[in-house]
């Protein structure tokens, strides 16, 4: 019984060393095909070879081990000892390895720490640009009785966006609505309308007339000397209480209101802010009524592209021409898929659309 006890332990071990050895031979196979795509000194050969070492280290333990049962099998009783003294080959073998092994465990364990950092990474990346934007061009609009309100902005192709739009209570009977434009890409014009945005916000409670915040804006922004940035912007003051609304431009592509039956523009009453520190600015006022619907909208959507021609202010005009009625959210949403038709090209400039009627 003991000779055959000692038989069966050497063929076991044998049955795993084989097994252990196809899977070893296995994972050379990956760490040669590693290496030579990324070289021998790059961390996933390091890896890959250490693997395959540590799968031969357990072919040569399971080996000693079959090795020492089978001779233990044939010795006399007073033999065994010695035989098993194979058994200490791959001992010391773990030994020597085992710093070997730490080290490359522990560039594993770095490598895996860098790989979730950098996911992290990546992740606040895409976060911010639309946490950002989200701060220009909220997705939520405060409600005010007796409006309906539309909003959609879908970002250009830079990470960050220059496009802002905002509607807040300036008074118990006055709201503000904003919409604006920030020239270029990127941070800088991302910072810059964030401020202008907010700034506004201070002028426009400072203010009655929108022009006179409008030329306070210009002044403090243009004290920023950023030479290369320019802001277009169209400001509109709802006023209840007088049935009026009031309406100041800096530069900006004209408005369209529904009124009295016919679609009026309301055009730029000054120059871009940031262009000149002195410019001045007018304001109109324009009586409401039950019905009437403010559209604003920023350049890129007129100026989506079919070859060389542009969609245009007057196809938005006549988009609200045809169906005046429409919801302020539907029309805004129909506005942005007419101008996808028409492109030709990627629209890659930003686009912000504000509607706005009074019930």
């Amino acid at each position: 019984m003991r000779v055959s006890g000692f038989a069966v332990v050497a063929l076991a071990a044998l049955a795993a060393s084989v097994l252990w050895y196809r899977s070893a031979r296995r994972m050379r196979m990956v760490w040669r095909r590693i290496e030579a795509d990324a070289g021998p000194a790059a961390d996933a050969s390091v890896l890959a070879r250490s693997a395959y070492q540590r799968e031969m280290h357990a072919v040569v333990c399971y080996l000693a081990v079959c090795l020492a049962a089978a001779i233990t099998a044939i010795l006399s009783p007073s033999d065994e000892g010695r035989a098993f003294l194979l058994v200490l080959v791959p001992a010391g073998a773990t030994v020597v390895l085992g710093r070997h092994f730490r080290r490359d465990a522990r560039l594993a364990e770095d490598r895996d720490l860098l790989g979730r950092r950098a996911e992290e990474v990546l992740s606040q990346e895409n976060l911010a640009p639309r946490r950002w934007a989200a701060r220009l061009a909220p997705e939520e609009l405060p409600q005010f009785e007796g409006f309906e309100l539309g909003r959609l902005y879908q970002a250009g192709t830079g990470l960050m966006a220059g496009d802002f739009y905002d509607v807040f209570r300036v008074a118990p009977t006055r709201i503000a609505a904003v919409i604006g434009d920030v020239t270029g890409h990127g941070i800088e014009p991302s910072i810059t309308a964030f401020q202008a945005k907010y700034l506004l916000r201070v002028f426009l409670r400072q203010y009655r007339d929108p022009a006179q915040a409008l030329e306070e804006l210009n002044r403090q922004m243009s004290s920023l000397e950023r030479f290369e940035e320019f802001i277009s912007i169209c400001v509109v003051v709802f006023d209840t209480e007088a049935a009026t609304l009031r309406v100041a431009s800096a530069g900006h592509p004209a408005a369209w209101l529904w009124h009295d039956r016919e679609v009026r523009p309301l055009r730029a009453t000054g120059p871009l802010l940031m262009l000149d520190p002195a410019g001045e600015y007018m304001s109109r006022e324009i009586p409401l009524e039950a019905g009437d619907l403010l559209l604003l909208y920023t350049d890129g959507l007129a100026e989506a592209r079919s070859g060389e021609e542009l969609f245009g202010e007057e196809r938005v005009a006549n988009m609200l021409r045809r169906d005046p009625g429409v919801p302020p959210e539907t029309l805004c949403k129909t506005l942005l898929e007419a101008a996808r038709d028409f492109a030709t090209e990627p629209m890659t400039d930003d686009v912000a659309i504000l509607a706005i009627r009074r019930g």
